[in-house]
C-alpha cells in the first residue's frame, strides 16, 4: 500500500471513530432526564433531555385543593424546571468531542441525523479538507 493510500485509510479510520463517538453522545443524551418537584410537593415531573414528559407523580394530596387552572400552571412550571435540569445535565456529560463544535445541549433533541452530518463515508471534498486541515501542505 502506498503512503497516499495509507493516509486515506488513516483518515477514514479517524472519521469512523468520530462518527462512533457522536453516536455514543446521542445515546447519552437520550438517557438523560431531569426531575423537578413543586415547592409544596403537589407534583413531581420527570422530563427527558428531548423534552418528553416521562413521569408525572402526585406525591401528596395537595393537588386536590387546586383549581384546574392552578394545577395546569403548576404542571407547566414544573415541567419547565425539569427540562432545564435535564439540559443542564446534558451539558455536564463527559463528551470526548462534539460535532462541529456544538455544545452537547445543541444536540438536545437526540435527533441529530448522523447520515446528514456525518455520512457513512465522507464526501470527497470533506476527505480532502480533512487531509489539508491536518497541516499538510497543499499540492498543486
Amino acid at each position: 500500500m502506498s503512503g497516499y493510500e495509507q493516509e486515506i485509510e488513516t483518515l477514514l479510520a479517524e472519521y469512523r471513530t468520530q462518527r462512533d463517538e457522536a453516536d455514543k453522545n446521542r445515546r447519552r443524551i437520550n438517557a438523560t432526564t431531569g426531575t423537578a418537584t413543586s415547592k409544596r410537593r403537589e407534583v413531581k415531573v420527570t422530563v427527558s433531555a428531548r423534552g418528553e414528559v416521562t413521569e408525572i407523580d402526585f406525591p401528596s394530596g395537595a393537588f386536590r385543593r387546586m383549581t384546574p387552572k392552578e394545577l395546569g400552571e403548576l404542571l407547566r412550571t414544573t415541567i419547565t424546571e425539569a427540562r432545564v435540569q435535564a439540559l443542564r445535565q446534558v451539558d455536564e456529560l463527559p463528551f470526548m468531542s462534539t460535532l462541529f463544535g456544538m455544545k452537547p445541549s445543541d444536540m438536545l433533541t437526540g435527533n441529530v441525523d448522523l447520515a446528514e452530518v456525518l455520512p457513512e463515508e465522507p464526501r470527497a471534498g470533506e476527505a480532502v479538507a480533512a487531509y489539508l486541515d491536518k497541516g499538510r501542505p497543499r499540492s498543486s
